[in-house]
């Protein structure tokens, strides 16, 4: 070890002294009561199951389409509870969880998702304007960053290819020198900053916003009424809650990471623990010192990347990197809390920032990810087209689970739109094995990953195996 490092480690985990174990969106005064559980049987036309962004999307989106229509929404919790007030807060335009990863399963079809996406995206900022949604959105951008080398090699080749396949609109690489004068960080070799395709965005306040909106426009919301079971009820389906029973028309399924209701497709997803860190907000001098004046999102180019950026009171979120899989893929509380993952955060933040050695986190936590073999949604019906689904955003639901609750509304109009037609809404990943080979299987992902981030990007033959058959792991 070399001479004082024992002290900066010291140093570093002192700033962890004082970081309560909750999320820093969710710790929120101006959060909202929830609503009462379900006691009764209900009919509606539409149940939505689960108060996330899907589900909340979906209600909302089915009533602006047909004001008349009675939506029901259950959530098992408390409305954005889980991953949508859990998450860094970046909405990007991407339906596909990044370019490369669209470009290499649907490139046939990448330029209408880029499309699609980017009118997502204006969507989402049109809707937090018609509804007043208070969630601090910034349309400020994100830029992708190199700290090694060959990562900002690569990112200068991807830009070429960008370029040249008309893909690289509102895109500018950065050298050195110019990525550092937008945010300064001594690790920085270069970068790619989309200006227009990424807003930041308060995540819990958005999900509290969409409630809101919900009841306005006429959504029934019972929160705390967890959907026990899903079957056929004559021409319907009836969903079981703890206390009541509700009767729909058609179902709306936006559980995402927890158990599908529908069971064939629970194969389909695996939980990834994700963890992030939340600064005290920074002084005039500490914001100065690294010039972060433009507000962007920021993610480097690693495999156990890291993603970051600024609150409205001028903290630092700070993520990512560890992606923990639990044996078994069960949800758990307790693996919301990983102490040893914020050690290791709090010393990757501050070799980013060396300027500010001495801040101090205030908010640690973890959440789970539903992540599928291919990193982005897919989609279907069951139940004979009365039920449909969205799951496996893998990370990157923010803005595209409102593109999947458009899709799930088509499917259930029996519509053929410009989604519906899309080979990435046709076709589904490959699911996860059963343990114990999904846990042996991951666990060599990551090691793999972990070993090409050491070994300048190269991938081994385990990698370069799953990039063939499509597969892979992310969060």
């Amino acid at each position: 070890m070399a001479p004082g490092a024992m002290s900066r480690g010291t140093d570093r985990n002192r700033s962890l002294s004082e970081a309560q174990p909750v999320a820093y969106w969710l710790d929120d005064p101006g959060r909202p009561h929830p609503e009462p559980a379900l006691t009764t049987a209900e009919t509606c036309d539409l149940l939505v199951v689960g108060g996330g962004y899907s589900g909340l999307w979906t209600a909302l989106l089915a009533k602006e389409r047909d004001p008349r229509r009675d939506v029901v929404l259950v959530e098992g919790r408390e409305v954005g509870w889980a991953a949508s007030g859990r998450n860094g807060g970046f909405c990007a335009a991407s339906l596909t969880h990044g370019q490369a990863n669209g470009l290499s399963r649907w490139p046939r079809e990448i330029h209408k998702l880029e499309e699609l996406g980017a009118r997502n995206l204006d969507e989402i900022e049109r809707a937090v304007a018609r509804y007043s949604l208070d969630c601090d959105f910034e349309r400020t951008g994100e830029i992708d960053v190199a700290t090694e080398p060959y990562q900002a090699t690569e990112l200068r080749r991807w830009y070429g290819e960008l370029r040249d396949k008309g893909l690289a609109e509102g895109v500018e690489f950065l050298d050195a020198e110019a990525v550092r004068a937008q945010v300064d960080s001594p690790t920085f070799r270069a970068g790619l900053y989309d200006r227009r395709g990424v807003a930041m965005v308060n995540p819990a306040r958005l999900a509290w916003g969409l409630k809101r909106a919900c009841r306005e426009l006429g959504v029934r919301v019972y929160e705390h009424t967890p959907a026990l079971t899903l079957k056929p009820h004559g021409d319907a389906m009836a969903v079981t809650t703890p206390y009541g029973r509700v009767r729909a028309r058609k179902v709306a399924l936006g559980t995402n990471v927890f158990p599908n209701l529908v069971r064939r497709l629970r194969a389909y997803t695996v939980p990834v623990y994700d963890y992030a860190l939340m600064t005290e907000p920074l002084s005039a001098d500490q914001l100065a010192s690294i010039g972060w004046r433009n507000r962007q999102g920021l993610g480097d180019s690693a495999n156990q990347f890291h993603y970051f950026r600024l609150s409205a009171d001028n903290r630092v979120l700070w993520g990512g990197y560890d992606a923990v899989y639990p044996y078994g893929g069960r949800v758990r509380a307790e693996y919301d809390d990983r102490p040893q993952t914020y050690a290791r955060l709090a010393d990757h933040f501050f070799t980013c920032f060396p300027q500010l050695e001495g801040v101090r986190f205030t908010h640690a936590w973890g959440g789970a990810i539903d992540t599928c073999s291919r990193f982005s949604a897919f989609f279907g019906t069951a139940h004979r087209g009365k039920v449909a689904y969205a799951a496996g955003y893998t990370g990157l639901g923010v803005g595209a689970t409102r593109f999947g609750a458009d899709v799930m509304l088509d499917l259930l109009a029996g519509e053929r739109t410009e989604r519906t037609a899309l080979e990435m809404v046709r076709t589904k990943p490959l699911p996860f094995p059963p343990e114990p080979f999904a846990w042996t299987g991951i666990a060599l992902t990551k090691w793999s990953l972990a070993r090409a981030d050491a070994r300048d990007g190269r991938r081994n033959l385990w990698l370069r195996a799953m990039d063939r058959l499509g597969l892979g792991f992310d969060s």
